[in-house]
């Protein structure tokens, strides 16, 4: 939907991004956010005028599809790391239709007061009719040799406990959090179903990337942080304060099989055990000091949403609608810094967590740095930890602890 205000001129500023620390080049690249907000003063209008640390000029007209993302209240960008990882799978067609068709129930479930329940049913009794009416097509596109797993998870998913027939019921008594926690249970085994119908990756690696290290699914990382000053991490409900703290990660070739493929390599190899952390604005990255010599020098990677593939040492135009699959803007992604001497490629070790903040973000809730960097998973347990870590405090362990059947390394490099 257009802006009310798109035929009146507008202020666009750019500003310098957030994360210009995890970019060790000299070069800093401008990020430009357009607000409609109309000229009243001339004095305002003069194009290129400076003012500190943002430039500010005059346009006439602007792109719908950056109205679309910018301006909407309502942009659907994963809030979750949970939620980014599913919709990145790539799966059966009638599966997906499922799974847009429950997701919808989320932001359902947050409307105040009185609940559309009647819209919920809907949706369920959506997705039970697609569950039926295709269910031969959605198993045959499972491997054989997992198709007696996946119709057991199909099972559970429409009759099973915590499947849309007990959704649908917890729906018609109007019990929200039953609901909530129904659904979410149905929408992890959507996610179970999914993974079996991708066993690898969808589209083919430009040949001159086949030589680097290359994730080809989704691996977990568990990564055991300490305090460096000694300090202990606040305790877990009940607990004891503790020394030592666990962040696992989930981290994804499917979007990102170059980055992801190199940081899981790294994991094995043990180049992150004893690395030091620092935080500087709304990130927690690894220290550079790590041996250099380890890792590849990756080029950039992000996979626009709606595409198939992704785009190499090409960043994405916010404002031009482009987003990208695996989106920077959710607390406790994680990426690839910069590369020390170019912005189209990444740090071949240096990794952070963005620690988003929707205050410190543009309309939409989109972050300035969205598009700029490598996004290859996301923080989906501790992410509280992310908060309490502090400049000095050490990775003292990195492992790999699933999908290591997925990394692939080739023997020439």
């Amino acid at each position: 939907m257009a802006s009310p205000l798109s035929s009146s001129p507008f202020f666009s500023y750019t500003f310098k991004p957030s994360l210009n620390f995890l970019s060790n080049s000299a070069k800093q690249t401008l990020i430009n956010t357009h607000f409609a907000f109309p000229v009243i003063h001339a004095k305002h209008a003069k194009n290129g005028a400076d003012s500190g640390s943002f430039k500010i000029y005059c346009s006439s007209s602007h792109d719908s599809a950056a109205n679309a993302v910018l301006y909407s209240p309502d942009t659907k960008v994963p809030r979750t790391g949970e939620l980014a990882l599913r919709r990145a799978i790539p799966a059966n067609t009638n599966m997906k239709a499922i799974q847009e068709s429950l997701e919808d129930i989320s932001y359902l479930l947050r409307i105040p007061q009185r609940k559309p329940y009647g819209t919920m049913e809907g949706n369920v009794k959506k997705a039970l009719k697609i569950a039926k009416d295709e269910k031969d097509s959605i198993l045959a596109s499972i491997p054989a040799e997992l198709r007696d797993k996946g119709s057991l998870l199909y099972a559970s998913l429409i009759d099973g406990k915590g499947g849309l027939q007990e959704l649908l019921q917890y729906i018609n008594d109007k019990d929200p959090d039953k609901v909530s926690v129904d659904l979410a249970s149905s929408l992890d085994t959507v996610a179970e179903i999914e993974l079996l119908q991708a066993p690898g990756l969808s589209f083919l690696l430009p040949e001159q990337y086949l030589k680097y290290p290359r994730l080809t699914g989704r691996a977990t990382v568990e990564l055991t942080i300490e305090k460096g000053d000694g300090t202990a991490f606040s305790p877990e409900a009940g607990g004891e304060p503790r020394k030592t703290a666990m962040i696992q990660m989930v981290i994804d070739g499917y979007s990102a099989p170059l980055t992801a493929g190199n940081f899981a390599k790294m994991v094995v190899d043990g180049a992150y055990d004893g690395a030091k952390l620092s935080c500087a604005n709304q990130a927690v990255l690894t220290d550079s000091g790590i041996d250099k010599s380890a890792g590849f020098r990756v080029p950039l990677e992000i996979m626009p949403s709606g595409q198939f593939e992704p785009l190499y040492r090409t960043t994405l135009s916010i404002q031009d609608g482009e987003l990208p699959v695996l989106p920077m803007s959710v607390y406790g992604a994680v990426a690839m810094a910069h590369s020390a001497d170019s912005d189209e490629y990444s740090s071949p070790y240096q990794f952070f967590f963005y620690l988003y903040d929707k205050r410190n973000s543009g309309l939409g809730g989109i972050s300035f740095d969205e598009g700029q960097f490598s996004v290859f998973g996301y923080a989906t347990t501790g992410r509280d930890i992310l908060s309490q870590i502090k400049t000095g405090d050490v990775i003292r362990s990195a492992k790999l602890v699933k999908g290591q059947d997925r990394l692939v390394v080739p023997s020439e490099s």
